[in-house]
C-alpha cells in the first residue's frame, strides 16, 4: 500500500520470523531461555507470533512488567535500578522474576517476592568494559549506577538469591560476552554453584549476519554444565533487527551551502537514537556523501536547529514527495518516540507474509495532549 499517510512505522512479518527462528534454533541447541527486552521493542500486535518463539518478556518497571503479562504470556521478568515501594506490590502480581540492583535492594524487597512465590536474582557488575563507541550504552563506566560490583557484594543476601544477572553489551558479537563472561566468572562464578540460573543480559547480536552462534552456543553450554543452572538471555535488538521500516516523504529542498531535504519524519522526535548515539540509519538506495552523484542533508521538520538524520547521496536529485525509506527501525524507535514541537507520532503497519501493509494504530492530537 502507497496510501498510508507518511510517516509510518512498518515492521515485516517475514523478516521477523527470520529472526524469530535463529533465536529458537540458539534455544533448541543449548536449551537457554531468551526473553523479549522490551525496552527496545514493545510492538504488542506482534507478541502473539514472537511468544512462540521465546520464552517469555523482560521488563525495566511497572508498565512494561504489565504489558509482558498481559500481553506476551511465558515468563515475564522485571530490572529496576530501585524499585518504588507505592508499586512494588502491583508489580508482583504481574512478574515472575525480579532482578535487583543492589544489596540494599534485595534486603529490602527480596524476602515479599520470595513470599510471593518470586524468582529472585542480583544484577552484578563484572567491571569488564568491552564497548568502544557507545559510552552512554556502557554498563561498566566508571561511576556506572547499574550493577552490585565485587567489593559491594555481601554474602549474608545469598540464601535470598535464585540467581546472578551481568547485562553490559550493546550491538555486539559473542567474541564480547566471552570476555566479560570470563571477568564475570573470575568475579562472581564461586556463588553459581549456589544459584538455579544466571542472566547474561542483552546487546547480543544474535541475528546480525556475522555473528559467531557457535561461541554464544558455547559460551551457555559451559555454564549449564559447570553449574549446573539455567542460562537466560534478554536481547532486544536481536529480535527485530533489520525487520522495521520508517516510510517518509520530502516535504521541500532548501540550500545553505548544501542541498537539504525537509523530511516529514524527526531525528529529534521519532528516531532519537540518531542523537543520542549518535548514527547515521540506513536509507534505501542511497549511499554515503559523494557515494552516488546528487548529495543531500536529510533532516527533520521540527524547530530544533540539530534535527538533521545524516549526509547521504542519491543516483538522482530529490524532490517534494518523494518516499524515503529508513532500514533497521523497529528497534529503539517506537519506543522513543516523543511530540517534542507538537510532532505527530509516526503511525505503526504490519507488513503481513502475503505482502500486506496493514494499519496497527495511528496517532492524533488527543495522544499529543494527553501528555502535556
Amino acid at each position: 500500500m502507497n496510501d498510508i499517510r507518511t510517516p509510518y512505522f512498518l515492521v515485516d512479518e517475514t523478516l521477523l520470523v527470520k529472526n524469530l527462528k535463529i533465536l529458537k534454533g540458539v534455544m533448541d541447541d543449548t536449551g537457554c531461555k531468551i526473553l523479549l527486552a522490551q525496552k527496545a521493542f514493545s510492538m504488542y500486535e506482534t507478541y502473539p507470533l514472537i511468544s512462540k518463539y521465546l520464552s517469555g518478556s523482560t521488563a525495566s518497571g511497572l508498565y512494561e512488567a504489565r504489558l509482558g503479562s498481559e500481553k506476551f504470556g511465558g515468563e515475564t521478568h522485571v530490572f529496576s535500578p530501585a524499585y518504588r515501594e507505592d508499586e512494588f506490590d502491583e508489580i508482583m502480581s504481574y512478574a515472575d522474576h525480579f532482578v535487583f540492583n543492589s544489596v540494599a535492594q534485595v534486603k529490602k524487597y527480596a524476602y515479599r517476592a520470595k513470599q510471593a512465590g518470586k524468582s529472585v536474582g542480583l544484577r552484578v557488575n563484572p567491571e569488564c568494559s568491552t564497548q568502544e563507541s557507545h559510552a552512554i550504552y556502557d554498563p561498566c563506566a566508571a561511576g556506572s549506577r547499574l550493577g552490585c560490583t565485587l567489593d559491594r557484594f555481601d554474602e549474608s543476601i545469598l540464601p535470598l538469591l535464585d540467581g546472578l544477572h551481568f547485562h553490559t553489551l550493546c550491538e555486539q558479537n559473542s567474541d564480547d560476552l566471552e570476555t566479560t563472561a570470563k571477568a564475570f566468572e573470575d568475579k562472581f562464578g564461586k556463588y553459581l554453584y549456589e544459584m538455579k540460573w544466571v542472566n547474561f543480559g542483552g546487546g547480543h547480536h544474535i541475528t546480525r549476519s556475522d555473528y559467531d552462534i557457535e561461541t554464544l552456543e558455547r559460551v551457555i553450554c559451559h555454564f549449564r554444565d559447570k553449574y549446573n543452572v539455567g542460562v537466560y538471555l534478554e536481547p532486544g535488538e536481536a529480535v527485530v533487527l533489520n525487520a522495521g521500516f520508517l516510510k517518509t516523504r520530502v516535504l521541500e529542498i532548501v540550500h545553505n551551502g548544501m542541498d537539504i531535504a525537509i523530511l516529514d519524519t524527526s531525528a529529534a522526535c521519532h528516531m532519537p537514537d540518531v542523537i543520542e548515539m549518535p548514527y547515521t540509519p540506513p536509507l534505501q538506495n542511497a549511499g554515503k556523501p559523494n557515494e552516488k552523484k546528487f548529495n543531500y542533508r536529510l533532516a527533520g521538520p521540527t524547530c530544533l536547529a540539530g534535527d538533521v538524520i545524516g549526509d547521504y547521496s542519491f543516483d538522482r536529485p530529490l524532490s517534494a514527495g518523494d518516499m524515503l525509506i529508513f532500514e533497521d527501525m523497529a528497534l529503539y524507535t517506537m519506543v522513543k518516540t516523543n511530540t517534542f514541537n507538537g510532532m505527530p507520532l509516526p503511525s505503526i503497519a504490519l507488513r503481513t507474509a502475503d505482502g500486506k501493509e496493514q494499519i496497527i494504530k495511528e496517532f492524533s492530537y488527543e495522544n499529543f495532549i494527553a501528555r502535556l
